[in-house]
Formats: structure tokens, sequence, C-alpha cells
């Protein structure tokens, strides 16, 4: 199902049939695997690296994040790869170039990238450069900062040698003309107009990194941010626990803390597919939740390669390249009547 009807169907209805995360770690031999030994609670668990997992159904961009492994390149590497091929599809609308845009009609990307030491960077408000993800690495790399805003993301970016570029496709100008005839001016918080790719990999030497990019919410007031960009909410990477990354409305991501609650939850004890469900429930349970008009999603991993994914609505995926196998992988859901 593509990404974007997903979340529109998921607003009208909040029924479904469960069906069930297939999480199992694969046993077969493959080029694509070392052992490692747990190195958190539990038995040996051996796991096949390397690994890769991203929101939603981009078996491109895990082949691309697994053949930078493959070659021997590095988990930040590779994640990064990863997102530029999503941040290139002009068919997406929802990341990088064609991406839907704000109400003004200005196409505005957010995104970041976290290492394996825990460093990290980001941008936010970011235009006319199609590759956020990778300005974000600069950001992290380059100065002394963590975070560059709109003109002045830009600025650097271009200094860094980006080309400027049109992201506003006919397809985005289109549906954005479509938007305005009965849109009224004021914040869109259902679930029908957002998305992102969020990535994760560990590399042969069982080390972690993330990246996170997105064109956020379609039709924003203009100057919106979410939490794709924001270290804590939209990833959080601790090379001695796992990572984790989330999807769907910003808002309510940040207003939880999500990815830095999901890794803490796997530092006490508790498994990605465990910690992811608790992550939402946190949101679920919250004073006066609207939670069944928006969608919000988690993927995570551990030190072991063991992987997980939970979201409110169903529908929401995962994509994960493990063993020689890229498959989608439908997420288990809260809301199941």
């Amino acid at each position: 199902m593509n990404r974007r009807k997903f979340i529109k169907n998921t607003a009208l209805t909040s029924a479904g049939i469960a069906i069930g995360s297939s999480l199992a770690n694969c046993k077969n031999k493959s080029t694509h695997s070392t052992e490692i030994n747990a190195l958190t609670t539990g038995a040996n668990v051996k796991s096949k690296l390397p690994l890769v997992i991203a929101t939603w159904s981009v078996k491109e961009a895990t082949a691309k994040a697994m053949e930078v492994l493959d070659a021997g390149g590095n988990a930040l590497d590779a994640v990064e790869q990863g997102c530029k091929i999503e941040e290139a599809n002009e068919k997406g609308q929802s990341v990088g170039k064609g991406g839907l845009p704000d109400r003004d009609g200005k196409v505005t990307l957010d995104a970041c990238i976290m290492d394996k030491h825990g460093n990290c960077g980001a941008v936010v408000y970011l235009q006319n450069i199609t590759h956020a993800v990778s300005v974000a690495r600069k950001v992290m790399e380059d100065t002394p900062h963590v975070m560059l805003a709109g003109e002045g993301a830009k600025q650097f970016a271009i200094s860094k040698g980006f080309e400027p570029e049109d992201l506003l496709t006919e397809a985005s100008k289109q549906a954005w003309e479509k938007w305005k005839v009965e849109a009224k001016y004021k914040p869109i918080i259902n679930i029908e107009n957002h998305d992102t790719i969020g990535m994760l990999a560990i590399d042969k030497n069982g080390d972690i990194s993330g990246a996170c990019t997105t064109s956020g919410l379609a039709y924003k007031m203009g100057g919106r941010v979410g939490d794709s960009p924001i270290i804590g909410s939209g990833l959080f990477v601790d090379n001695e626990i796992g990572a984790c990354v989330a999807t769907g409305l910003g808002e309510e991501v940040v207003k939880t803390v999500g990815s830095f609650l999901v890794v803490e939850l796997m530092r006490q004890g508790k498994a990605p597919q465990k910690a992811c469900e608790e992550a939402i429930s946190r949101i679920v349970n919250k004073p006066n939740s609207n939670y069944k008009d928006f969608q919000v999603g988690y993927i995570a991993v551990n030190k072991k390669g063991e992987t997980g994914s939970y979201s409110i609505h169903q529908w929401f995926s995962m994509t994960k390249f493990q063993n020689g196998v890229n498959e989608q992988i439908q997420s288990d859901y809260f809301l199941k009547t």
C-alpha cells in the first residue's frame, strides 16, 4: 500500500485485523552475515550482521544501504546513502525533491543523522537543496553545531558544494493547487498528509548509526518543524544499547521524546518490540489524547540485531534487509477495535 494512501485510509477507520510482525531473526547462512554474541540481557542470542531497517516500503533505499555495507562502508555511510535514494525519488512526495509544500507553496526539508559516537547533525526548514540528510551530516562533521535552520542552512549547504534547485515538481504543485480550493488556514493535525523515511543500520563491526529525513507535514504553516530533525524525538542512537526512529505526526512524537524513550526502555532490558509498544502506549494513554485521528509509528533495533516496529493504526510497515533478504514487514498496531 502506498504510504500516503495508508495514512489517509487510517483517518477513515480505526478497525482492522491484526497482522503480526515477522520479527524473528533469520537463521539461514548468508554472505551478508557476521555472528555477534548478545551484549545485553538474555542468553547467548546470535544475530547476523550487517543489518538495515527503515520505515515504510523502501526496498531500493535499504538495498543501497546494504550495498554500502557489503562494500566495506560503515553504518553512517549506509544510512546516508540509503536515505538519499528516497530524497531523490520525485514520486514519493514526502521526502526531498517533489515533496509536498507548505501552505505557501514552499518545499521545506528537515533531516538529522547520528553516528556511533553520539555525534549528530540536523537541518530544519531547508529549501532548494535535495539531499537534506547529507547537509545534516556536514553540519555534524564540519561545524561546532548540531542544527542549522532556514537560510543559514541553505547557505551552508551551498558553501559545501550542494547545488540549489527547485524542489516543487509539477505533480506536487498541482496537488497544492487542489488543496488550496477548500483549505482553511489552521494547523492540519490529522493523518493523511505527512510522512518521512527513517533508517537504522548496524555494520559488520556491530556499530550503529541512523538518519531521518522528510519534507514534513503537507500544507503546514510556514516555519513548522516536526520531530524528524530533533535528536531524541525523530531519531536516537546509543551504540551501547540500540537505536530508534519515528514516523507519523511529529508533534505527538516530540511531546513524548519518542525515540529516546524507546532506546531508554531497551536500556532497561525491554526487547525492541516491547519498547516500541510502550512508547506508543505513552501517546495513546495521555489524557484527552485524540490518537484515533493521527498516526505514529516506531522502528527500533538493539545491539543484538533484534528489531521491532509498532504503530497506532494498521498498515504501518518496516523494510528490513538482513541475511540476504530485503523484505517489507507489516507492523503490529494498537487500534484493533
